[in-house]
This record gives structure tokens, C-alpha cells and sequence, in this order.
């Protein structure tokens, strides 16, 4: 089993570069979903946060108010920490439990969003990073998924800088490309990913 970390600035594509990795055959352990599963209506996961929060945070609909919670924890850092603490774990159990029941063969495509930022790169035999030019991630924030340029700025600044991240990266996937060319990369990655996955190795030398 090769376990492979995923990660990117918010616009850069990587959630493209995880599913055409997964056409190619790879195991997708995506930490957003599963940090959404783990709070879903009816988990331990969402009473440890209305314990910590209060009902306040919950929708009329029993789930989760996530950008009420929001509001609240990314204006306090201690907050913010006190609700990592309950969901961390959990998408760590779960993680695991996913990445146990792969093929031994496997390659497993871990999809961290903030990878670099929480120096989970030891965790993985080999970091791939998607890059973009941060002009290319306001392009793509603003014109695709709606957001003002003030609020796409402020995301992309809230992240790990271009630079950090490709000094973490084993492969790095360049997308600011077409995506046909996209597509050829990924398969270059995904050839190299295979044939580490076969000999057992991890990082290159």
C-alpha cells in the first residue's frame, strides 16, 4: 500500500486531480466528507459539539448550522481549537479504519485540504501538491464558485503560501494548464504512484 498525501490552495483544482486519480484506480480518503460524516445527525460526533457549543449551532433540521458554527470559531482561536480537538480524532479513527480496509496493493489518495498548514506530511509515504498561480485561484474562486474577491482573498490568505507547500511536495501537479493537459499529467502521476505502489517504496530518493 502506498499512501499518498493530496493537498492544494483553495481554487487550485485539486479536487479535479483526486477524481481523475480515482478514474485511474486510486482510493480516495476525502477528510472533508469525513469530517462531515462525523458530525452527521445521530453521531457522538455532533453531541460532543453541541455539548461544547450549544444547541445554538444546530439547524432546524437536528444537523449542523455550519456556518453558524463558523461565525464562532474562526473568530476565537480557542474555540476554533476546542472544536478541532472533538473532530480531529474522529476523522483520524475514520481515516484509518478506510485506509485499513484497502487492498494491500493499494494506492491510497488521502485528500488533506490543510496538509501543510497542520504538518501532517509525515504521515504519508509521499506528498503531492496541486499547484496554480494565485491569480489562477482568484480566477477560479470568484468566476466558478461566486465568491467576492474580498472573501476569496481572505481564504487563500488564511492558507499555507504557494511556497510552503510546494516545499512539502514529492510530486508537484501543475494546473494552470488545459485541462486535456491536466489529464496527461495526472497520468504521469498516477504511473509513478503505481509502479511505487508495486516495488514498495515511498518517497523518490
Amino acid at each position: 500500500m502506498l499512501k499518498v498525501g493530496l493537498t492544494g490552495g483553495i481554487g487550485a483544482g485539486k479536487s479535479e486531480v483526486s477524481r481523475l486519480l480515482v478514474e485511474h484506480g486510486a482510493v480516495l480518503i476525502d477528510a472533508d466528507r469525513i469530517a462531515r460524516e462525523v458530525v452527521a445527525p445521530g453521531t457522538e460526533g455532533l453531541a460532543a459539539v453541541v455539548a461544547a457549543f450549544g444547541t445554538g449551532v444546530l439547524a432546524e433540521d437536528g444537523g449542523l448550522d455550519r456556518p453558524k458554527l463558523g461565525s464562532i470559531v474562526f473568530a476565537d482561536p480557542e474555540r476554533l481549537a476546542a472544536l478541532n480537538a472533538i473532530v480531529h480524532p474522529l476523522v483520524g479513527a475514520r481515516s484509518r479504519a478506510l485506509e485499513e480496509a484497502a487492498d494491500a496493493g493499494a494506492v491510497v489518495i488521502h485528500d488533506v485540504p490543510l496538509l501543510t498548514e497542520n504538518g501532517l506530511a509525515p504521515l504519508y509515504d509521499l506528498v503531492v501538491v496541486v499547484d496554480a498561480a494565485p491569480a489562477t485561484q482568484l480566477d477560479r474562486l470568484t468566476r466558478l464558485r461566486g465568491m467576492t474577491e474580498q472573501d476569496a482573498r481572505a481564504r487563500m490568505a488564511a492558507q499555507a503560501t504557494r511556497e510552503q507547500r510546494r516545499e512539502i511536495a514529492d510530486i508537484v501537479v501543475d494546473n494552470d494548464v488545459p485541462l486535456e493537459r491536466l489529464r496527461e499529467r495526472v497520468g504521469e502521476v498516477w504511473a509513478e504512484l503505481a509502479d511505487r505502489a508495486r516495488a514498495g517504496r515511498g518517497t523518490p530518493e
